[in-house]
This record gives C-alpha cells, structure tokens and sequence, in this order.
C-alpha cells in the first residue's frame, strides 16, 4: 500500500501547537495553488473557460482568494455564501447560484448583485418571475436525465434518485418557455455522479450534455452561451487509489467538443466547472491529539477532535487516511478505533484501522479534509468549531479562523438574559 505523506512535518505541528491547540483546520497554500494552475492550463484550449469554486466546500475567504488569483469565481448555493463572495468584491458575473428548493428572498438577493440564476426544476421559472418580476438575460438549466449514469460498464452514480434538476422533457419546455419571456442566453448545467476517480468521468458527461445542447439549439435556437459540467471530479482517500489527471481530462473534453459542438456551430461555448472537492480536499488536513486510550471489547483512541471537526465518517461511513506524526516509519500493527468525544456512538475517525502504536500526546494528521471537512461542522453536545491555519508557501503559519467560544455559541440567546450567567474570560 503506498503511502499519504502530510504536507506539514512533526516539527512543524510540534511549533504550530504552542499558539494554536488542537483541533484545528490547517490548509497548504503550495498544494491549492499547483493544483488551480493545473486546472486553468488543462482547459486553457477553451476561451471561456471558468472554474466557479464550490462554495460550500470550503467557505473561507482567505482560500477563495487565492483561487481567484487563477481566475476563479464562486458557485454558490444559500443567501450566505452569496453574501460572501458578494463582500469578497466578486462580481455578480463571476458568480453562479445552484441552489435547490429556494426561498424568494434568495433568488431576488441573486438578481440583485448580478449572479447567474441556475434554476433546479422546471415550476421555479414562475417562481423566479413573481419573486424578481423581470428575468435577467442570462439562465442556466439544470439536467437530470434520470436512469443510473454509467461510465463503460460501470455504475457511478443513480441520478434517478436525485432531487436535483429538470427531465429531458422539461430541460426542452423549460427553454421554451424562458425564450417566450424575454431570456436571450442560456447555460446548461448537470451533476451526475460525485467523488469520481477516473479520467472517464467528464468527457462522458460532457459528450451527453454536448449532444443534449446541439439537440436543443436545433430545436428551440437557443443561445447557449456556456455548458457547466459542474463538480464530481473525486480526490483519491485512499492510500492505493490513483489520483485523476486534470490535464487528461481536460483534454478528454476537448475531443468531444469538436466532435460534437464545433461541426455544428457553436465553437464558441464556454466550459465552466464548480468543483469543490478537487480544488481543496487534498490540501487540508485535521490535526488533532490523542488524549485518552480505552481497553474495552475493542482498542480505542480518544482524540480532542470529534465529528463536529469531520462529520463525513460517521456521516457517510467515509474513509479519511491517519497518520501518527513521528511514527510515519513504524510498523502499523496495532488495531484501533480512532474516536470522538460525542455521545453519538458513529463518532469514530476509523473503526478497526490499522496503525502504529499510539500513546498519549501523539499527534495524528487526519487526511483530506480541504472539502467538506470544516464546513460540514456543527455544535451538537455544545461542541464548538475549530480554527482554521494556512501553511504558507514561505513556511509561515497564519490564522485564516479563530476557533469558536462560548460567547460565540451563546450569542444567539440574546432573547434570553443569559450572558450575565458566565465568565467569558475563564
């Protein structure tokens, strides 16, 4: 089994933890950068080109500004994320806002600041009408063909199950009837299948929604302005598994655009993507220390991080590789149960991993949690949420969020005279 070696060293962390305790969140600057410039140069054979960075996997200003270095903007999905980009200055064009079953005061927010409307389902065309009266010029559809998506043989995903986008039928009627209302320019938008770890992946999805799109503009003329291929590109989790070539897909797709949009004529329709995973996961690590050690019916660790930090465990079963800094050469020959502090008995990092001895104080790096790791976090038990650290590129370490208080946890009781209660400062 190969190896996942930390982007931080033991020296490091042993440094870093004398001002920041564990748990927390740390982010490596080199890796988020390399990796958005392997992007932007993988697609760079078409003009309008955009990556639209997932908001909701890793919602924090300072990383996202380091994506839009290389030309990113946000996908966004609720009223919050699309407040922050909004505040980080980026322009409602650089914008795209997937959302599902949303509020009205979500959508007129949208309108207001120049996002791109990507609409779920076909009866939220009236809905977007009544909450912002006039539509803008520009709407993306989103495509659920239904069915199981498959990729040769193999099953990647089931779309037929998701709650997600219009049929075959109303992606057709839906551009109808938007064209009928004054819409001029379109984009069509699908997410197929998540976390996937092939090559395969987007040329497959990007050759059914090419054709869809050429079917369409045949029979409505639509002006399809952009095709959004949105996330599904997967990071490798396990130490074995092979990561996806960027550069390989990008040049996947480009077959399939000429084959299919260029002889028809629309050689000039941008590619946009909204990943989230991919730009982030691999570059962020939790770092938390073992501080219990219990000798029940089974070995396990106790850690100071708990699902609260990294809820994609006990949430989706989800595998997250561990190292034990300092022992990275030791025999793994001790069996654990690497777990939390919740009263919830699926807080668990890893059941039945195998790893080296770890004794009280060891540090452990918990792998790729730059997606979905933080931002999934939440304060069931009173739990509080952990900073966020950047490893810069200069080997310096800089607070990007403070961890959570008390004071932060109570401050949405102020309907209730509570804060006379505690001792904030203790």
């Amino acid at each position: 089994m190969s190896k996942k070696v930390p982007f931080v060293t033991k020296e490091q962390l042993e440094e870093i933890v004398k001002t920041y305790p564990t748990p927390f969140h740390i982010y490596d600057e080199k890796g988020i950068r390399e990796n958005a410039k392997a992007l932007k140069e993988a697609f760079s054979w078409n003009k309008g080109f955009k990556e639209f960075f997932a908001v909701k996997a890793t919602p924090n200003p300072f990383l996202i500004d380091i994506l839009r270095d290389y030309g990113c903007g946000c996908d966004c999905s609720s009223m919050t994320e699309l407040m922050l980009s909004n505040a980080m200055g980026v322009e409602g064009k650089d914008i795209m806002f997937s959302s599902n079953e949303t509020p009205a005061k979500e959508y007129q927010y949208a309108a207001k600041i120049g996002a791109t409307i990507n609409l779920d389902d076909i009866t939220h065309i009236e809905y977007l009408e009544q909450a912002i009266g006039t539509l803008p010029e520009t709407i993306s559809l989103r495509y659920n063909p239904g069915g199981v998506f498959k990729i040769s043989n193999s099953i990647m995903d089931n779309p037929g199950d998701a709650k997600y986008g219009f049929t075959t039928e109303q992606l057709f009627e839906g551009f109808r009837i938007l064209q009928k209302k004054g819409v001029k320019h379109f984009g069509i938008h699908a997410f197929l299948a998540s976390n996937t770890v092939t090559n395969d992946y987007y040329p497959t999805l990007a050759k059914q929604l090419f054709e869809v799109a050429v079917q369409i503009h045949k029979e409505t003329g639509a002006d399809i302005r952009f095709i959004n291929l949105s996330g599904g590109i997967g990071i490798p989790y396990r130490p074995d598994q092979e990561g996806n070539d960027i550069r390989a897909i990008g040049e996947g797709v480009r077959k399939v655009y000429e084959e299919i949009l260029t002889p028809a004529g629309m050689g000039d329709v941008a590619i946009y993507t909204e990943l989230g995973r991919f730009m982030m996961g691999p570059y962020g690590h939790l770092v938390t220390t073992a501080i219990h050690q219990k000798h029940t019916h089974k070995e396990y660790i106790g850690c100071d991080a708990c699902a609260v930090n990294l809820m994609r465990p006990a949430m989706y079963g989800a595998y997250h590789h561990i190292t034990v800094m300092g022992k990275e050469d030791a025999p793994c020959d001790h069996q654990y149960d690497v777990v939390g502090s919740l009263c919830e008995n699926n807080d668990k990092f890893a059941i039945d991993r195998m790893l080296p001895k770890i004794d009280i104080g060891d540090l452990l790096v918990i792998h790729d949690t730059g997606a979905h790791g933080f931002s999934m976090g939440y304060n069931y038990n009173g739990k509080l949420k952990s900073a966020e650290l950047l490893l810069k590129e200069d080997g310096s370490v800089q607070l990007i969020r403070r961890a959570e208080t008390p004071k932060d946890y109570f401050a949405t009781f102020d309907c209730f005279d509570i804060y006379q209660k505690f001792d904030f400062e203790e």
